[in-house]
């Protein structure tokens, strides 16, 4: 009988089996998504930059990043195989940094798209960009947090981009507007800032951000109402958490002045429950209630002020730059 295999060899010999089969997944991500991430050289006003883009659609739609088009109208996108083709702007999205164009001749297949909403942190994620004169850059590694959030500068506003992925896998110069996937090679994010040393950040691909997308392609634009608040998640009292079934609200930090929500009466320190009876329990959760269809429509507004339960009536009006 032949002698067992000693325990540290044992282990040494089960570790390079699970590092095998990471790398096998990586790289088949990666030869998956390579193909379908371009380069992008977007011509600007005040000179050309340059960032990558994922394959959104089979009829030649590309999206990346709104900070990556920036003011431009025109790019060139360029692929690992060597396909060229001109691309125009069709919508730009700077409150989600997204942004989506149209090639001018056939480009590869678009890559499957998931659901980021179904991410757990340390779930393994791959990173794939084409910067120019990198094709093909891959990082890989794990979701580190999720529901972070991103300022972004919207004409002269600043706003922020909520439910943003944190990643430890490294983003390159140029990586922005690439393909953040999960382990099955499906685009869950698309690449957009690197936070620091080893973090990268990533819109999520997600119910909400799948509205946005289908309205930069069918209207070039995305509508949304205002209301005119602050707010930041705030934790139920014990009671109140099991009388309305939710353990967080919105408290409004600011109401800004002759805005819809000041119309309305809501004031500073409110704890907003919810909007025409559906639950508000991050800043995400308002925002999908104000979409297009929410402009100018009567929104009842439940709140808490002063332990007491207060509803009150607002008209968003329509959000612009």
């Amino acid at each position: 009988m032949a002698d067992e295999m000693p325990g540290e060899m044992a282990d040494e010999v089960a570790g390079d089996d699970v590092l095998d089969a990471y790398s096998r997944v990586v790289s088949g991500v990666a030869a998956h998504l390579i193909p379908r991430v371009a380069s992008l050289r977007i011509h600007r006003r005040r000179g050309d930059s340059s960032g990558s883009a994922v394959v959104l659609t089979g009829d030649g739609h590309l999206l990346t990043n709104a900070h990556v088009v920036g003011d431009g109208s025109e790019a060139a996108a360029e692929f690992a195989d060597g396909t060229t083709a001109q691309a125009r702007v069709v919508g730009v999205d700077r409150l989600s940094d997204l942004a989506v164009l149209r090639a001018d001749r056939e480009i590869p297949d678009p890559p499957e798209y998931g659901d980021a909403d179904l991410l757990k942190v340390g779930n393994l994620v791959v990173a794939v960009g084409n910067p120019l004169g990198l094709a093909g850059s891959v990082t890989a590694g794990v979701v580190s947090a999720l529901g972070r959030s991103l300022p972004v500068r919207s004409g002269s506003a600043q706003r922020i981009i909520e439910d943003v992925i944190q990643t430890d896998a490294a983003l390159n110069p140029g990586n922005s507007g690439g393909a953040l996937a999960d382990g099955n090679g499906r685009v869950i994010g698309i690449n957009t800032a690197v936070a620091g040393i080893g973090l990268g950040l990533a819109v999520p691909v997600n119910p909400t951000t799948r509205r946005i997308i289908y309205s930069l392609l069918h209207d070039g634009r995305v509508r949304r109402g205002y209301l005119g608040l602050v707010t930041k998640p705030a934790p139920l009292q014990p009671a109140l958490a099991e009388r309305f079934d939710q353990r967080t609200a919105l408290r409004v930090v600011e109401v800004i002045p002759a805005s819809p929500a000041a119309a309305a009466g809501l004031r500073q320190g409110d704890l907003v429950l919810a909007l025409n009876g559906v639950p508000l329990r991050d800043a995400q959760s308002l925002q999908r209630q104000l979409f297009e269809d929410a402009i100018a429509r009567r929104t009842e507004i439940t709140a808490i002020r002063n332990n007491a339960l207060v509803d009150v009536i607002a008209y968003p009006a329509e959000l612009s730059d």
